[in-house]
């Protein structure tokens, strides 16, 4: 016999997220931050190139920093809310891509992509979730979905490089300061290349060459042609909170019918460091019991099937001492 279960209501991501947000806001004293308004782009550009070469040449070629000028987002960021909705659908409230109800804004998404997001949101709207996500087969979110998943990010800057980390599957971006955009594998990847300079305090970054994935679990599908301009500030909100602002710009000429924008909000997160919260490594493929059905749904392998991974077990040497993967409670 075998044992499974759905992935709730409205999908485990979702649940996921709205216990984090719901963590982050619930903080004593803390206000919600109040929405930046979303940056359209200075000019009508083609591409993502044009729009990032435009303000590469509005910056002078961009501000030389050293390792003492840099800006330092130290610390733990959370992920905050964002305005992806307000793209796709002609509500306006986030939280609506975490399960049924919304209409669908027409006319935004190219016409077939328009339909497979349809049909995705009546799939929600009959089952309450997203029945198939592909971060339940050990999938990376990739871009842009990698700026809004939920747990935290941490930053390092340096005068040629930038490491955005993202703890959610351990993605990492890699944003190259001052260079050009290189293909050498001549294919796409999850998190695709990243260029960028900085503009004083602000860092603004080209990303192309991303795999097609999607906006976020409930969102609309991206193609391979997608690409997208975004500009990080640090900045104090109206509470004296540090927030991290992102305005982005997404180019993506199969999937939309004209470039779309949106802002996206972190906050500094003391309480997390002070609990003495560390990013760990994630590891999927061999503790993962999810899987995908026969009529593409996601199930969940649960204790005492035989296809069940504990992900408290063994290497494959488990006769030999100390091949326990929770040596924590190894009998010395």
């Amino acid at each position: 016999m075998s044992y499974f279960k759905k992935s709730g209501i409205i999908g485990y991501a979702g649940l996921v997220l709205l216990l984090i947000m719901n963590s982050v806001y619930a903080q004593p004293g803390f206000k919600m931050p109040t929405m930046p308004a979303v940056e359209q782009p200075p000019g009508d550009f083609a591409s993502a190139d044009e729009h990032y070469a435009f303000l590469l040449a509005q910056a002078n070629g961009g501000t030389q920093h050293t390792i003492e000028s840099l800006p330092q987002w130290t610390g733990l960021w959370s992920m905050g809310l964002n305005t992806t909705a307000e793209i796709f659908f002609e509500e306006t409230d986030f939280f609506l891509t975490l399960g049924p109800g919304g209409t669908v804004r027409e006319g935004v998404l190219t016409p077939a992509y328009e339909q497979q997001f349809r049909e995705r949101r009546a799939e929600i709207d009959q089952y309450g979730e997203q029945l198939y996500d592909r971060l339940t087969n050990c999938e990376y979110p990739g871009v842009p979905r990698w700026i809004w998943e939920p747990y935290v990010k941490e930053f390092v800057h340096m005068p040629n490089q930038t490491w955005m980390m993202n703890d959610m599957m351990n993605e990492t971006r890699r944003i190259y300061i001052g260079q050009e955009h290189k293909n050498i594998d001549g294919t796409h990847s999850s998190t695709g290349d990243s260029i960028g300079f900085w503009d004083g305090d602000k860092l603004v970054i080209s990303t192309m060459y991303v795999n097609p994935a999607d906006y976020a679990r409930n969102m609309p599908l991206t193609s391979n042609q997608f690409s997208m301009v975004e500009t990080w500030q640090q900045e104090t909100d109206e509470t004296g909170a540090q927030i991290l602002v992102t305005q982005v710009t997404f180019y993506d000429p199969l999937a939309l019918v004209e470039p779309q924008s949106a802002v996206y909000l972190h906050t500094y997160s003391a309480e997390l460091e002070e609990a003495g919260l560390r990013v760990r490594n994630w590891e999927c493929s061999t503790s993962s019991n999810s899987y995908k059905d026969e009529n593409g749904s996601t199930m969940f392998y649960l204790p005492g099937d035989p296809e069940y991974k504990d992900p408290r077990g063994y290497t494959d040497f488990p006769d030999l001492p100390g091949q326990s993967k929770d040596p924590i409670f190894d009998a010395q």
